[in-house]
Formats: structure tokens, C-alpha cells, sequence
């Protein structure tokens, strides 16, 4: 899945950005109190994508 894709759906869920590390992007889920990093790849692995959805307790892409 490419990085794009999953921060735009990850937004549209309600999360927003923390903050930006030198290798990976912290978003945060108001709602539900949980992170979890994004890392900086172009492409991301769809298992990584379904862990960091489950992170911040989301739908799964």
C-alpha cells in the first residue's frame, strides 16, 4: 500500500498528526487516547498497515 493512501485514510478516520521523527510520522486518535508510527517508506506493507490500524484502534483499509 503506498504511504499516501494510508495516511489519507488514517486522517479521514479522526487521527491527526503528533509529531514527525527523523524515520517515522506519530499520529494520534483523539478519540480513543492511542499511537502509532508511520514509517517514512514510499511503499508500506499491507500487514504494517492493518498493525498500525489496529494501533490507533481504526477501521482497516
Amino acid at each position: 500500500m503506498k504511504r499516501k493512501e494510508l495516511l489519507r485514510h488514517i486522517k479521514t478516520q479522526g487521527c491527526r498528526l503528533l509529531r514527525e521523527g527523523k524515520r517515522h510520522s506519530v499520529y494520534w486518535n483523539q478519540l480513543k487516547g492511542k499511537t502509532s508510527t508511520v514509517p517514512r517508506h514510499n511503499e508500506v506493507d499491507d500487514f504494517l498497515a492493518r498493525k498500525i490500524c489496529r494501533d490507533l484502534d481504526i477501521l482497516e483499509p
